[in-house]
């Protein structure tokens, strides 16, 4: 292949911002751009994003990245933001609605009831997932139901997906609705064993199958871009959701390797290799990726808070204005007082799964400073991340030498060195900041031919920093008591 079309372009669209970067033959990131995507908050618990704002603004930061290079590029991989869901008309290409982002809690009712009607076993059983609002099907069903258009989908008028089938479409010019096995495998309606669209669940959950992509690989042939969109007809030759991407992105090829991306929230996925694992432990069973119609499956516990608390620190209680100052508060004082910070901003997740628990600041007295509630903050993060693991490993999993950790909140050195503490496993930060958009660089560069093989993507791979354990047991355990109690005193009910 020519030098000039040996660049991959990442589209990594997430729940804050959406980003282009573009990668060289190598895997290394050669430009970027972003663009910030801002929330809805219609209600309380709901979380929306509009569709035509991430649409307009994945054209524009594309464009900035692919000014920069003027011959022809190898093809493009998108990956985006898990779960958030959008139905649109397919004659127009238009949203009938705001999409449903992941985080939104409105249909917490629905899967109380479906629970209760003793529904979840079989969800379990076939999608590896919960009933939980954070997945896309009773999104789906809210969306049909109140917009007055169940109709028009029986019928085949509209499309619906998660973000990625939603920038294939438009990207095509509506000649692609198309998804990949990890998208579909996190919205309660695929069978991640049968490898399918599931019919008994597209009637409990009541959603047309007309509606819904076909889906494909996570390296395939999605289409051709529209040339006046981008200026040039590029292939898009890979999907990937965006934890998956992160996992590739870290070379976790092997069962038990192990990574965590924090960003909004925190994502931890261990590989478990061609064998689906059920949990017991409340944890998700997935698709890794699937290449050439082979699943590898993944064990995945989803924190849905970690960065949007250090936010909320900021912006709501305005304890500081940079994200970057929280290290230095964190080191201003010996530890947190006793204070304890459960960041159950909405509801908890993976192992609790309490869409109910709120959060929770305990622990204070007359010498409870900013400091102090900024380092309980970022331990909390470490403490999630250290029952995630405990539930790991209580499956037979992941019991690795090594966490590997990606996302925004990785630039705090002093939160990586907490995290090894606290986990008590060293703590490995990859190279690439931007892990999610290499790992479906590297999937599309495998479907272009720039890389033969995962292992040649996995010989690419370098971490950045390691940080190792250096706190006592003696210190930890009666911390890790303390998280434990605080987080029952969070809890909706008993656990």
């Amino acid at each position: 292949m020519p030098e000039s079309a040996a660049h991959i372009l990442a589209i990594d669209q997430g729940t804050t911002s959406t980003r282009a970067i573009l990668f060289d033959a190598r895997l290394r990131p050669v430009a970027m751009a972003q663009r910030a995507l801002p929330q809805v908050y219609p209600a309380h618990g709901w979380v929306e994003h509009d569709p035509e704002a991430i649409w307009s603004a994945t054209v524009v930061v594309c464009r900035e990245v692919l000014a920069w290079l003027a011959g022809p590029v190898a093809g493009i991989g998108i990956t985006n933001q898990r779960e958030t869901a959008v139905i649109w008309d397919r004659a127009t290409g238009r949203p009938i609605h705001n999409a449903i982002v992941w985080q939104d809690r409105r249909t917490a009712e629905r899967c109380q009831a479906m629970f209760a009607a003793g529904n979840e076993p079989e969800v379990a059983a076939r999608t590896g997932l919960r009933l939980d609002p954070y997945f896309s099907a009773t999104k789906l069903g809210w969306l049909l139901d109140h917009t007055g258009t169940r109709a028009r989908a029986e019928r085949g008028e509209l499309a619906a997906g998660t973000i990625d089938s939603f920038l294939l479409w438009r990207l095509t010019g509506g000649r692609v609705h198309a998804t990949d096995a990890t998208n579909a495998a996190r919205t309660a309606l695929f069978n991640i064993h049968a490898n399918r669209w599931d019919p008994d669940l597209l009637r409990l959950f009541g959603v047309p199958a007309a509606l819904l992509p076909e889906v494909r690989d996570n390296t395939a042939a999605f289409g051709t871009t529209d040339a006046a969109i981008l200026g040039r007809p590029i292939a898009v030759r890979a999907m990937a959701g965006d934890q998956q991407a992160a996992l590739v992105g870290h070379a976790c090829f092997a069962p038990g390797d192990l990574k965590c991306t924090y960003g909004t929230g925190a994502f931890m996925i261990a590989n478990t290799g061609d064998t689906p694992v059920a949990s017991a432990n409340r944890l998700l069973t997935t698709i890794g990726y699937r290449l050439a119609g082979r699943i590898t499956y993944a064990l995945e516990g989803s924190i849905f808070v970690t960065g949007a608390a250090v936010q909320w620190l900021r912006d709501g209680l305005g304890l500081f204005r940079d994200a970057a100052e929280t290290a230095a508060l964190a080191a201003s004082v010996p530890d947190s007082g006793g204070v304890y910070m459960v960041p159950a901003l909405t509801g908890l997740g993976a192992p609790h799964w309490d869409s109910d628990a709120r959060g929770l600041i305990c622990g204070l007295d007359r010498q409870a400073t900013a400091a102090h509630l900024v380092r309980a903050t970022l331990e909390a993060v470490a403490f999630q991340t250290h029952d995630l693991i405990g539930a790991m490993r209580g499956d037979g999993i992941a019991d690795g030498a090594v966490l590997r950790v990606d996302g925004g909140m990785t630039a705090n050195a002093w939160l990586m060195q907490c995290l090894a503490d606290i986990t008590a496993l060293p703590v490995a930060r990859a190279a690439v900041a931007e892990t999610t958009a290499l790992g479906v660089a590297s999937l599309a560069a495998l479907q272009a031919g720039l890389c033969g093989s995962l292992d040649e993507v996995a010989a690419l791979y370098r971490p950045d920093r390691t940080w190792h354990p250096s706190m006592p047991e003696t210190r930890r355990g009666p911390l890790l008591q303390g998280w434990q109690a605080a987080v029952r005193r969070a809890r909706s009910s008993p656990a």
